[in-house]
């Protein structure tokens, strides 16, 4: 299970993105422009082994939250929920070294 620990502070959001992993499951979290031009905090998720720039983006999954500590706590949530609904796809992520198919 993620945890609020595992992601740095608000500070270091504000100036470049986070990334991670747990147990098969990639994130990585932005600062970014919503829909409505608002700032919002950016949650992709993708399965190993490859990083988000060589991961297909049929691949990813994203969401968007309210840019601020709500909204971390929030995309943790979210990314928890993603590990535990899809967790067969995580298990078996990193078995795909040679190709995604």
């Amino acid at each position: 299970m993620i945890q609020r620990d595992d992601i740095l502070s608000m500070e270091y959001l504000k100036k470049t993105e986070f990334t991670g992993c747990h147990k098969g499951m990639r994130y990585r979290l932005e600062k970014a422009e919503g829909e409505d031009g608002e700032t919002k905090l950016k949650c992709t998720v993708w399965p190993e082994p490859f990083n988000f720039f060589m991961t297909p983006e049929d691949k990813k999954e994203s969401d968007f939250f309210f840019f601020g500590e709500d909204g971390v706590v929030d995309a943790v949530a979210w990314m928890n929920d993603r590990l535990f609904q899809e967790k067969e796809k995580w298990e078996h992520a990193s078995d795909r070294w040679d190709n995604y198919e």
